[in-house]
């Protein structure tokens, strides 16, 4: 056991506490909550394919536990030719924020775009949640403002 919380990879046994902290990011953002099997479609997109694009990163402390996530993939941008990383989700429970934890989890999606040979990482945040503003900010990302649309699809 590591005497300082550390960011890995997510491991297969590890789904149930991501889908966990997956529920808890929707009812924070006020969301509708994931699905029920949310850790047996992770473990599909993560493990049960050849060519994952999906990546899971966690946030261990040193007992163990989870106090965090990020997931994130390549995506094209169409205007710059280009692959980037779209971190889609960023969470830490309440009680572990601003203890350093968010900065382990950037820096481990920002080496797994140099891991990929990508020069960017974009994402989201509901512009209410203003400590992630900040959080942002200080990091030095740059906002871009945008309205984000979802069009359900039939099968």
């Amino acid at each position: 056991m590591s005497e300082a919380p550390f960011v890995r990879h997510a491991g297969r046994a590890d789904l149930p506490v991501v889908a966990e902290l997956a529920a808890r990011h929707a009812e924070y953002e006020q969301a509708a909550p994931p699905p029920a099997d949310l850790a047996t479609r992770l473990a599909a997109l993560l493990f049960d394919t050849p060519a994952p694009r999906l990546r899971c990163l966690v946030a261990e402390l040193p007992d163990g536990r989870l106090a965090g996530y990020a997931t994130c993939s390549p995506e094209l941008s169409t205007w710059e030719g280009r692959e980037y990383l779209h971190m889609d989700c960023l969470f830490l429970l309440p009680g572990h924020r601003g203890l350093g934890l968010g900065v382990l989890l950037m820096d481990a999606v920002a080496a797994e775009a140099r891991t990929l040979g990508l020069e960017a990482v974009q994402w989201q945040t509901p512009t209410w949640n203003d400590g992630a503003i900040r959080f942002y900010d200080r990091l030095g990302a740059r906002a871009v403002q945008k309205v984000r649309y979802s069009l359900p699809v039939a099968p």
